[in-house]
């Protein structure tokens, strides 16, 4: 290669393909094929500079054409996401939601079972629906007052108006309720209490279980609990409109209640000193089931009069919740 045909490529030819062009990494490529260049024989070599002098600009617009499908194909990203995103709004699913003032408050004034409500401030505090939200808190169904972009989240910018529900698939009773219930049906009850359980999957199972063994309620907490959604409802194959169900504000609160109505609290917990299968109370019991992954709650096993553990003789430390669920009401049913 002479001089003046290096100058020539090295200065004009190079000052153009950075006016021309708007790679920011073509600095990085340069340098990157400088070093593959050790790798060539000096024919090869002889023959590459030969061409770049003969087509600058071609070899100029062939490199640019070799970085366009990749330029390309990040542009197809954000579509992508946008893809995916609407398609997970589309998957949601409304079918047991209902928003706006007017159709809110019907249904709050009806006799339909409430899973959970969404409200702002303004409408929590409002004259039209401070009781009627108030009365609901108290019974069990979850309140939460959010801000406007958050409920326009949830309900994926829905007009709202400032408040949403979710229907339950099934109507709830009182604590109260459910005792007397109890006791005038089984002079030995059984009832589930659920401490944690937030996956609905396991609470359809254990509801299918309990119902199986007949037993005589189930209690949920309010909070850090799953409700009686549609999921619920679904794995439980239809034993959920066969079994009372009280949600109550506090889980504590409702087993000392239990308590005082002669009702034992067991507790279930891989680190409880009596097994299940030795265990031979028959007085009526409240089986308190907590979550696979914390347990039952420091305070809530103060609340319990026994702590039982089912003895695992694999290597399998644990057991899933509705399957622990199921072993132990096998157990103290069949006493």
């Amino acid at each position: 290669m002479n001089k003046s045909s290096k100058k020539n490529f090295s200065g004009k030819n190079n000052k153009d393909y950075k006016k021309n062009s708007d790679f920011g990494n073509y600095s990085k490529s340069t340098n990157r094929s400088e070093k593959n260049e050790g790798f060539l024989s000096n024919s090869a070599r002889n023959k590459n500079n030969e061409n770049l002098n003969k087509n600058p600009k071609n070899n100029t617009s062939s490199s640019i054409k070799r970085r366009k499908p990749i330029f390309k194909s990040n542009t197809k990203f954000p579509h992508k996401n946008a893809e995916s995103h609407q398609e997970s709004i589309n998957k949601r699913n409304f079918d047991d939601w209902i928003w706006g003032k007017h159709s809110v408050f019907e249904a709050l004034n009806g006799e339909r079972p409430i899973n959970r409500i969404w409200c702002t401030s303004e409408i929590f505090s409002s004259d039209k629906f401070y009781i009627l939200l108030k009365d609901f808190k108290s019974k069990g169904v979850l309140i939460e007052e959010v801000s406007w972009n958050r409920l326009s989240q949830l309900t994926y910018g829905a007009s709202h108006q400032g408040v949403a529900l979710q229907l339950a698939c099934s109507k709830t009773i009182s604590l109260e309720q459910l005792i007397d219930f109890s006791k005038h049906n089984c002079p030995n009850p059984l009832i589930v209490a659920l401490d944690g359980i937030t996956d609905p999957h396991n609470v359809g199972a254990i509801i299918r279980s309990a119902e199986a063994f007949d037993c005589k309620g189930l209690i949920i907490p309010q909070r850090r609990s799953a409700g009686l959604t549609g999921t619920v409802a679904k794995v439980a194959a239809g034993a959920l409109e066969h079994l009372h169900v009280s949600r109550v504000v506090n889980l504590n609160r409702a087993l000392e209640e239990l308590k005082k109505n002669g009702f034992l609290v067991v507790g279930l917990s891989g680190d409880g000193q009596i097994s299940i299968s030795n265990f031979q109370e028959k007085a009526p019991l409240v089986v308190v089931v907590g979550s696979e992954d914390k347990g039952i709650s420091l305070l809530t096993q103060k609340k319990c009069d026994f702590i039982l553990s089912i003895p695992l003789k694999g290597k399998t430390t644990s057991l899933n919740a509705s399957v622990a669920a199921a072993i132990s009401l096998f157990h103290l049913t069949g006493k």
